[in-house]
């Protein structure tokens, strides 16, 4: 397995971001119909290598060559989502209040506010998905959308993978003629943390464990002139089953959690870490089987593997938890403990176990399923397995609204759908702000700012802002959502 030991020299680090500093007024000032070639042409190259891409990948990764074809496919996917929305204007969040001498309680002025790229971003690339949320995943595929250069601080799991694919990503966009300097890639933990602290970066993004997201976030915003940096990080992901579901399809939902907290040997940041199961649920001998049955597999590399098993132990060791299975020579490991004690040890027991391992949790009644859901902290995903005709569930909904990003009814939450809805973010410590995500059409909105002109000649607006509107761009005129010239 290939190890990333040296820095990105100063001053190639330097020209790096000199470049990326440049291509920023570019970007911001040029046709959007650049950045729609530039996306496009990156996710056709990448389809087309994807064979020698997936084969240097299987071999830093310890993951299988299909699962690395389909995050392939995804990556490719998402940059297409956003060109497509790039190009036919529902990405512009444009909107304009013509003036109004008449309005009270006093005349309105001409207003017209629009997006604008936040500047360069340093990209903080992820171990667990070397393609999706790596050199050009979500975060680098938002950011071009937005109109921000992009420079990614590559992870050591896969240094082979990054930098082929960042060859690939830096013909394309030549190709597609964007300036120099709107991508680049760098590598070694110290060339990461001085960009981050560069004054030329204006936005940061990342995606890892809790430790690392939040002394990286610490760094940007305690610079002279802090950044925004959204981080996802650590995610329990709590599943609710009710009586009433037990009882129509226990062993459905049983196949189903075993499948999903194992699921990639359980390195999913939306992996299922707790299962609420009401007492006397009669499941344990099937959970017990079915976790046994799950072979073990190579984690991503011997420091997630280590962490895991620390983890796994620290958590087993706690008095209020018992082992169902205990994960020996690498397989999946099921542990259980009951509401009361959860609550008894929370800031221990709730911790993310980043790994094939989850455990049950055993509650009396719905009161203490909501007490229980009132403990959690923040996290990706929250699901509820329960009968559509049933009721009395509003207050666990309420406490686990307030807790995640996702909600799902039913299902299981490893897998992220890359479409225009989806939310993946979620209180702390799932992210570091849950108002966006990482993960569909408005992640763009992590990389802009918007800006209003008041008053304004025609003349000197954004094109986007003008009255006449030859593209068609979708925009909210006096609170109408039009496509049509203003008057």
């Amino acid at each position: 397995m290939s190890t990333l030991t040296a820095d990105t020299p100063v001053q190639s680090l330097d020209e790096i971001l000199a470049a990326a500093d440049r291509a920023a007024t570019v970007l911001a000032e040029g046709p959007v119909g650049s950045r729609v070639a530039g996306l496009r042409a990156i996710a056709d190259v990448l389809d087309g290598n994807v064979d020698r891409l997936v084969s240097i990948a299987a071999g830093e990764t310890n993951l299988p060559t299909a699962r690395l074809t389909g995050e392939v496919a995804r990556t490719t996917g998402q940059l297409r989502l956003f060109a497509a929305a790039l190009e036919d204007g529902s990405w512009s969040d444009v909107i304009i209040d013509t003036a109004d001498p008449e309005a009270t309680p006093v005349p309105r002025p001409d207003l017209r506010r629009m997006p604008v790229p936040l500047g360069p971003v340093l990209v903080f690339a992820a171990s667990n998905f070397p393609f999706a949320f790596s050199v050009a995943g979500g975060d680098t595929a938002a950011a071009l959308a937005a109109g921000c250069p992009v420079v990614v601080k590559a992870h050591p799991g896969h240094p082979e993978t990054s930098r082929a694919t960042a060859e690939l990503v830096r013909s394309a966009l030549a190709d597609a003629s964007l300036p120099e300097g709107t991508f680049a890639l760098i590598e070694g933990v110290d060339a990461g943390v001085t960009a981050l602290k560069d004054s030329r970066i204006r936005a940061g993004g990342f995606t890892g464990s809790l430790s690392g997201g939040r002394a990286l976030y610490d760094i940007a915003r305690s610079r002279p002139e802090p950044i925004p940096f959204f981080a996802e990080m650590g995610s329990l992901n709590p599943v609710f089953v009710t009586a009433q579901a037990m009882q129509a399809r226990g062993e459905e939902i049983v196949a189903g959690f075993t499948g999903s907290f194992t699921l990639g040997v359980g390195q999913f940041c939306t992996k299922p870490g707790l299962l609420f199961l009401p007492a006397g649920h009669g499941l344990e001998v099937q959970l017990i089987e079915a976790t046994q049955n799950v072979a073990g597999g190579r984690m991503l590399n011997e420091r997630i593997h280590d962490a895991h098993t620390d983890t796994r132990a620290s958590l087993a060791a706690r008095p209020v938890v018992r082992t169902l299975v205990a994960g020996d020579s690498g397989g999946p490991a099921l542990l259980a403990t009951d509401v009361p004690s959860l609550l008894a040890d929370a800031d221990e027991v709730l911790t993310e176990c980043f790994g094939p391992t989850s455990i049950v949790v055993e509650y009396r009644d719905l009161t203490e399923a909501v007490e229980a859901a009132r403990a959690l902290p923040g996290s990706l995903t929250a699901t509820i397995h329960a009968e559509d005709d049933e009721t009395g569930l509003d207050g666990l909904l309420r406490e686990l609204r307030a807790r995640a990003g996702r909600l799902l009814w039913g299902g299981w939450p490893t897998g992220v759908a890359v479409a225009a809805a989806m939310h993946h973010g979620g209180p702390y410590p799932a992210t570091m702000d849950p108002a966006h995500t990482s993960v569909g059409l408005t992640a763009i909105r992590r990389f802009q700012r918007p800006v209003c002109y008041q008053n304004y000649p025609d003349t000197l607006l954004p094109d986007v802002l003008k009255n006449h509107n030859p593209q068609r761009i979708l925009r909210r005129v006096n609170g109408e959502l039009t496509t049509a010239d203003l008057r």
